[in-house]
């Protein structure tokens, strides 16, 4: 080769190679913090529980050591907030003049309790060839109180959504928002219904953990986040009850706290960045709920939400996927920082599990924000979501680390202030 043309080449690689290397993201460093917040001593970090506390110390810990401030506000890391758990006390339900069995309805409500009969509001109906869980979605999602029956065609999804539900109802506020009720019947019409609802009321604690760093651009902000709680103790399988949790979603937590400190090193950005680990994902989205009314969403320039990157995506090695690409050109951004390298971005490949809206990304995409959740779990594939075998061990290491240097990667130039993706069309996500 000729000399000069490969001392040229060269010169233009190096600056290259060391940016696409991300040194100081480490392997090792990856698997001590997942390993920690992995560990049969967290419990499964079920929200309202000693091992999620512990998690939360934990996380806490790391953002000190890192360096990280608090945000504005607080003086330390954790984010308090307070919710309320409702018990029923009492609940019958009658349609067409027979009552139901507990087994064939369960609610979701804020309200200590509640009656329908006169004021009764007009029935919803999930039919035989609906699809449930797009349906659920949408009645959720409703304003008004509703009364939905869903044909029993759907009583395996209908029951395995009332054992969550009835286990109990964590609010924001007492009083307020819709009440649905959903019963299960092959009823096509309604002649007539009432709904009798006493709650009990306890009052619970909560904490997100979040750390900055403050940007030339103080009041533009960047958000990287995961959730760090999970679903705690389960059935016994081969004598193991914990569900670890590791890639849902201490695998995004971990990358949440890596990338923090990856950012610490460098000079200082040009826009705030907040690193936040969210609460009560599992049951509901309240910590991303409560941190979006903590900040001025117009504010918020974009949100890096990472939730399950410990595994391979169908799209090969280096690869992971963005929910809701087409809401914005977040991921088409993403896609151009890391061309000409081994990571990749892609579209999210399962729209029918509705990913865009089951994680913490919705809360804030609902108030314009461009978020977005970075995931490679082959979703529609993984035995181990939400099982005892979610353990590190099932885990591609090298996988997760280089995910975590792609996204780092990929958020420089907007960490730079260099690039500003365009806003969410409100009207396109509620």
């Amino acid at each position: 080769m000729n000399l000069k043309k490969y001392l040229a080449l060269s010169l233009v690689a190096l600056p290259l190679s060391g940016a696409f290397a991300q040194k100081d993201i480490q392997q090792q460093d990856v698997e001590r913090i997942i390993k920690t917040l992995a560990s049969d001593e967290m419990r499964g970090r079920q929200t309202f529980t000693p091992g999620i506390d512990k998690a939360a110390d934990f996380i806490s810990a790391e953002f000190k050591k890192i360096g990280l401030q608090p945000l504005a506000g607080d003086t330390d890391f954790k984010q308090e907030f307070k919710m309320f758990r409702l018990k029923p006390e009492k609940a019958t339900v009658e349609i067409n003049d027979k009552d139901l069995k507990p087994e064939e309805f369960f609610y979701t409500t804020g309200h200590r309790k509640f009656e329908w009969e006169e004021k009764a509001p007009q029935p919803v109906f999930i039919g035989e060839n609906d699809d449930f869980r797009k349906a659920f979605g949408a009645a959720m999602r409703g304003e008004k109180d509703a009364l939905i029956v869903v044909h029993p065609k759907h009583e395996a999804m209908f029951k395995r959504y009332a054992g969550f539900f009835k286990q109990s109802s964590p609010v924001m506020e007492i009083g307020k928002g819709a009440t649905h009720v959903f019963v299960l019947s092959p009823l096509t019409s309604l002649s007539s219904f009432e709904v009798e609802i006493k709650n009990e009321v306890e009052e619970l604690s909560l904490a997100n953990v979040a750390g900055m760093i403050p940007g030339k651009r103080a009041q533009e902000y960047l958000v990287f986040s995961g959730h760090y709680d999970h679903i705690g103790i389960l059935k016994p399988v081969a004598g193991d009850s914990i569900a670890n949790g590791a890639d849902d979603d201490a695998s995004g937590t971990t990358a949440v706290i890596t990338l923090a400190k990856h950012f610490k090193k460098q000079p200082k950005p040009e826009r705030t960045l907040i690193f936040v680990a969210f609460t009560a994902e599992e049951i509901g989205g309240f910590g991303s709920q409560y941190f979006s009314k903590q900040l001025n969403p117009d504010e918020i320039v974009a949100m890096f939400n990472i939730e399950m990157i410990g595994k391979g995506s169908k799209f090969g090695p280096n690869s992971a996927y963005v929910t809701g690409f087409e809401k914005s050109d977040f991921g088409t951004l993403l896609q151009q920082a890391v061309k000409g390298t081994t990571y990749s971005f892609h579209p999210d490949p399962y729209p029918d599990q509705n990913l865009f809206y089951r994680s913490d990304n919705a809360t804030l995409a609902k108030l314009g924000v461009p978020a977005h959740t970075i995931s490679s779990v082959q979703i529609d594939q993984d035995k181990l979501y939400h099982s005892v075998d979610d353990e590190v061990e099932s885990l591609d290491m090298a996988h997760m680390t280089n995910m975590i240097k792609a996204i780092a990667m990929g958020a420089k130039d907007f960490v730079q202030g260099k690039k500003t993706p365009k806003r969410v069309d409100k009207a396109q996500v509620q």
